[in-house]
């Protein structure tokens, strides 16, 4: 059970766009140097957090920036960006239906309700994550975001 790194990534484009706002033009190139991702990636990545209203980017010149408050953003709705049948298929069911053994006839139905509950659970704790909360777990570790290590971007 995993997942997708997509999430990670997104995470720390959107935590280095809060941080470098008003500092730095935000382009895929720069978050492949911040992410250790290929440009591809990331303007996929940049595709879909837009497409769920997330970011917008500037055409021609590129530059991304939040849409939304980091308040207004949990870690689901990036998920669900990036993943949006994600959580459905988070934990998987071994297809043997056509088995002549009993436990292989009714191992599905025996197990969507347990596995749905673990979605639910995820997905409730996912949306009680946001976007500010993670900011501030950042601020935590690098207590003066204007330190040298900033002043690259």
């Amino acid at each position: 059970m995993q997942i997708s790194m997509k999430c990670s990534v997104a995470v720390h484009c959107l935590i280095f766009i809060n941080e470098a706002k008003g500092k730095v033009r935000v382009t895929s190139k720069l978050l492949s140097q911040s992410t250790g991702c290929n440009p591809v990636v990331i303007r996929n990545v940049f595709s879909a957090l837009k497409k769920a209203g997330i970011i917008t980017v500037a055409r021609g010149t590129g530059g991304a920036e939040l849409c939304r408050k980091p308040s207004e953003i949990t870690l689901y709705m990036i998920y669900q960006a990036l993943e949006p049948d994600g959580l459905s298929s988070l934990i998987g069911i071994h297809s043997c239906e056509d088995r002549a053994c009993p436990v292989a006839q009714n191992i599905r139905q025996v197990l969507q309700g347990p596995y749905k509950k673990i979605e639910d659970s995820i997905q409730t704790t996912m949306e009680g994550i946001t976007l500010e909360s993670m900011i501030e777990e950042f601020h935590r570790r690098v207590p003066d975001p204007r330190s040298d290590a900033m002043k690259s971007m």
